[in-house]
């Protein structure tokens, strides 16, 4: 069973520090997200790293960025082309290696950062032409160290669809490592996969198939090699953004459970809601709705176990746009 001690701590969340409203850019500024800061905030508590001014670069400082050298990629000064490398990979690895005792469930890295950026960071090659190829310093180490964190950039959760997919795989991982963490057992681990039976299915139906898979023969199989494999197929399967096209063949599968309770006309409004989600007419938020309201009034024991209707605080709103 989950570890209650686990599930009643905060939900942690790594965040680089100028999202934070700190002033530690390199020109003294801060890049202070509202979403993060106020409507997320209220859910998560913040772990803020700044890798440029921890390992000593100090604030304000010369911009940097990442250089393609004979040897490889490089992070030099932009004036003075002083050779940062080595001392920011250096207090990379050891600030990550820090980072595992601190019990996070995600990461929001600094978008475009030569030492945060997760994606498409500029590399400087030949006569000074950037190519969007690259990863900051410290975001490779994060990545490497911790493959299964949701981890996203700031500048991509602008999107609707990104922003719920991030929330729901961070809450989703708490979940787990609260599974993981304690004195678990195969019954333990069924009934968390029977909870994110839909979410799966709304994600990657083929990776909860293979997951089933997996937890039917978990009792012959070593239990760190189950949870290793366990976590790396859920989390992989969560990555992948569920379409409304899935979100819709879920909720005609949930419909099913109302077949003998709801009266022709009422059975009709719950199609509409779905073909109306379906052809973008209304957000996910307002099947979903009714969904819930039906689940309470004819108490489905199996619907009201699933977290596909719950999978993260309503207070954040994020099926009011998707």
């Amino acid at each position: 069973m989950s570890d209650e001690s686990h599930m009643n701590r905060a939900l942690r969340v790594g965040i680089s520090s100028c999202l934070m409203g700190e002033a530690v850019r390199y020109d003294g500024g801060h890049k202070r997200d509202a979403f993060l800061t106020g409507t997320f905030g209220s859910f998560v508590e913040w772990v803020p790293v700044c890798p440029e001014v921890e390992c000593g670069f100090g604030t304000p400082r010369e911009s940097m960025r990442l250089v393609r050298v004979e040897n490889g990629v490089r992070l030099l000064t932009v004036k003075t082309a002083v050779d940062l490398t080595d001392q920011l990979e250096g207090y990379a690895q050891r600030r990550v290696a820090q980072l595992a005792s601190e019990d996070l469930s995600g990461y929001v890295l600094k978008k475009d950062s030569p030492s945060c950026g997760l994606e498409r960071v500029k590399i400087y090659g030949a006569h000074n032409v950037p190519s969007r190829s690259g990863r900051g310093l410290f975001a490779a180490r994060l990545v490497e160290r911790f493959p299964d964190l949701p981890v996203e950039e700031e500048g991509r959760l602008s999107d609707p669809r990104l922003r719920e997919n991030f929330v729901e795989r961070v809450f989703a991982y708490w979940r787990l490592r609260g599974l993981f963490s304690g004195k678990w057992n195969v019954g333990a681990l069924v009934r968390f996969h029977t909870a994110h039976k839909l979410i799966l299915m709304a994600h990657a139906p083929e990776a909860y198939q293979r997951l089933g898979r997996l937890v039917s023969r978990a009792r012959t199989v070593p239990r760190d090699d189950l949870e290793r494999r366990y976590s790396e197929a859920f989390m992989a399967a969560l990555a992948v953004i569920a379409t409304p096209g899935r979100h819709v063949n879920v909720m005609q599968h949930m419909a099913g459970y109302f077949k003998e309770q709801l009266d022709r006309e009422s059975t009709v409004e719950l199609l509409a809601a779905i073909d109306d989600y379906r052809r973008r007419l209304v957000p996910l938020i307002v099947p979903i709705t009714l969904f819930r309201h039906y689940v309470r009034l004819y108490r489905v024991p199996y619907l009201a176990g699933q977290l596909y209707l719950d999978p993260h605080p309503k207070e954040l709103m994020l099926r009011n746009h998707v």
